[in-house]
């Protein structure tokens, strides 16, 4: 049983920046997470691939010892997104969006993969994440990520998914529009009153904001002279911060403890991400690579 469970989806990306232009790398909520999170800690990834996903993929995935029991093989295309970025790499439009086997997809968990304490629900629909969540055997701590097309399109469901979780992850623009307030420390408010103990609002390169029955924790992001490619920077950070949590933490009061730290760590493995294309970057660091930027992190946050 792995300690971790991280469900969401597995992609082929297409990314083209001004620099730029890699077809179909490895992609995908699950993926960028599950890489993230294995440096710290046994995971398990759900998803699902069509039969033109590359076995070199696969193959990355096992390299960091990802269990892919239920990693599911479908007759079809593998989820492809298409997508560029301007020449200050924060806004992007996406040219192609093909679902693929993903339409179809609805997980049945493997019974060793229902008892994992750990939980990320990747920024899939709210029913979905619902269906796993449904399945697990009373988890230890339930991390949830969301973005803007759910907030939008599933506003009930994802209200009923947030009183079943302990964690919700989202980017500042999300924040505002599940929370229709302006303001970050208002929309915090507001979000926990929906259901989650934490909040962890994502700023991009101006780091996150952490808000938890211990108040405000403001992490930077670590600073780089430039990024190749943000793609997947957000499920990254989500990965990293759970994985930490799931290594560090056996009760939840432990969890509560090693929250901060989690998060400095995950501010350094995406950056790490911004400076390859796709995983590139990610899968060719070590751990040592991480924690030296995690020791330069806290020494930028030192009074």
């Amino acid at each position: 049983m792995s300690k971790l469970l991280v469900v969401g989806s597995a992609a082929l990306d297409s990314i083209k920046t001004p620099k730029a232009n890699k077809p179909l790398l490895l992609g995908g909520a699950a993926c960028y997470a599950s890489v993230a999170a294995s440096f710290y800690t046994t995971t398990s990834i759900v998803a699902v691939i069509g039969d033109d996903f590359p076995q070199k993929y696969v193959n990355l995935l096992k390299k960091h010892k990802i269990d892919l029991t239920d990693l599911r093989r479908a007759e079809g295309k593998t989820f492809y997104w298409s997508g560029e970025y301007e020449e200050n790499m924060n806004n992007r439009k996406t040219l192609c969006l093909e679902m693929g086997v993903f339409t179809d997809f609805k997980p049945e968990l493997s019974p060793k993969n229902r008892k994992s304490p750990f939980v990320m629900l990747g920024n899939i629909t709210p029913e979905l994440q619902m269906h796993v969540l449904a399945q697990m055997e009373k988890p230890l701590f339930v991390l949830a990520d969301t973005m803007d097309c759910h907030i939008k399109g599933d506003p009930a469901g994802l209200k009923k998914l947030l009183k079943k979780i302990d964690c919700l992850s989202l980017n500042d623009s999300e924040a505002k529009l599940l929370s229709g307030e302006n303001n970050l420390l208002r929309a915090a408010a507001k979000l926990h009153k929906m259901g989650p103990e934490m909040v962890i609002i994502k700023k991009g390169e101006y780091g996150a904001m952490l808000s938890s029955q211990d108040g405000l924790f403001l992490a930077p992001a670590y600073p780089l002279p430039s990024s190749l490619d943000p793609t997947g920077a957000g499920d990254t950070f989500a990965g990293a911060l759970i994985g930490y949590i799931a290594k560090s933490a056996s009760t939840r009061a432990e969890v509560d403890m090693g929250i901060r730290k989690a998060i400095l760590n995950a501010a350094s493995v995406a950056a790490f991400c911004c400076e390859g294309y796709g995983l590139e970057k990610i899968t060719a660091i070590t751990k040592r690579d991480i924690n030296s930027r995690v020791r330069e992190l806290e020494k930028m946050i030192r009074v």
